[in-house]
């Protein structure tokens, strides 16, 4: 009898992973097997033992009331798992709270950057996902799961999820268009503005725009000194740095600063609120690229799950459409639709060439001497 039950389970669980039943139904069919055959053999007890629940945490605002009610509340009407999320300013901070925290405890992270995934795949907290039950990532700009996969030989540990900038967001009624194009990054150390400048206290986008202000490659910086000298002239004309993309959409609305680095899509948000905040990305600005990334020890078949029910086409264009960020689907594959291709930073053509991103090996490399450096400059030395 135990081998009806089993032989049972295997026809289910085939099914279950082709696709032909839900996650809901395919427990229930378990169940209802194993009572029929009051049996509990070791398949029958994986099934029942499945996760109730995964973590997910994210940059909140806007981008989190996008995946709660686009992804996480659909995924868990459909499959019954329910996801909680938590939220972070910066991915430093998140960082040190994983390498804190207990095998499991955290699961999903929307990580920014190349850089980040290279950061948590040294560490060893890459997990191997099985891409099998990830169908919808043929949806996927190749570039953008290439980029992830040879960091760790060929394997993933996450799915590409979004691609936007951070670029320069000025107010239009005190800086024109055309001041913004002659003087680009140079506007943010122009002392008429002083007290009405920000920025983004994360060290990377400080160097990055530093390096811009004094010529230099932001992925080949040769001149170290000038950018430390850029990052204190800009220190001295801020208001203030901010911490959090809701920080920053306050700081324009209220017109407490006139111009600022801005995420691109927090920017366009701002723009739909009907504040005349202009956007530019100058020569060689900030792109970047976010993944949903799998934590090790997760509970893989539950993330598994949910990384594609979130890069279905209706669900990520959903999602897109509600945080401001164009989706990591292909324009040549899948239709976006109308809102889609007007985001800031959208390419039509899916080969995301017009965009500087950051060499991981470059960045993670001076991590610990420029972090530490930009931390007392911060602090006033």
């Amino acid at each position: 009898m135990e081998m009806e039950s089993t032989k049972r389970y295997e026809r289910l669980r085939e099914r279950y992973m082709n696709g032909d039943l839900d996650r809901r139904t395919f427990l229930g069919l378990i169940g209802a097997a194993s009572l029929a055959y009051g049996v509990s053999s070791p398949f029958v007890r994986e099934a029942s033992a499945a996760v109730e629940e995964v973590r997910f945490d994210g940059w909140g605002g806007v981008v989190s009331e996008a995946f709660r009610k686009y992804a996480f509340d659909p995924f868990t009407a459909e499959t019954g798992v329910k996801v909680v999320d938590g939220t972070f300013g910066g991915s430093d901070e998140y960082l040190s709270r994983v390498k804190a925290s207990q095998p499991g405890e955290f699961n999903i992270a929307h990580l920014s950057g190349v850089f980040d995934y290279a950061r948590y795949a040294q560490l060893g907290l890459a997990s191997d996902l099985n891409t099998d039950n990830i169908p919808n990532l043929q949806y996927v700009i190749p570039k953008l799961t290439e980029v992830f996969s040879k960091v760790t030989d060929g394997t993933l540990s996450c799915v590409p999820y979004d691609y936007g900038t951070t670029g320069l967001a000025y107010n239009r009624k005190h800086i024109s268009d055309d001041e913004m194009k002659e003087k680009g990054a140079k506007i943010l150390l122009d002392e008429k503005l002083k007290g009405k400048i920000s920025g983004w206290s994360a060290w990377r986008t400080r160097i990055w725009y530093a390096s811009l202000q004094t010529d230099q490659d932001p992925n080949g910086a040769t001149d170290m000194d000038a950018i430390w000298e850029a990052i204190r002239e800009n220190r001295d004309l801020l208001l203030k740095y901010w911490s959090s993309g809701a920080e920053l959409m306050s700081l324009l609305a209220e017109e407490e600063v006139y111009v600022t680095e801005g995420w691109s899509g927090r920017i366009y948000a701002l723009q739909e609120q009907g504040h005349d905040i202009g956007y530019m990305d100058p020569p060689n600005g900030f792109g970047w690229q976010e993944c949903l990334f799998v934590i090790k020890g997760s509970p893989m078949p539950e993330c598994e799950e949910l990384l594609n029910f979130m890069l279905a086409p209706e669900t990520s264009i959903a999602v897109a459409e509600g945080q401001n960020y164009p989706p990591a689907l292909d324009p040549t594959k899948v239709d976006l639709g109308k809102k889609i291709p007007t985001l800031p930073a959208f390419d039509p053509t899916g080969t995301l060439s017009g965009l500087t991103f950051a060499d991981p090996a470059y960045w993670n490399g001076h991590e610990q001497e420029w972090s530490k450096q930009f931390g007392r400059i911060q602090k006033g030395y």
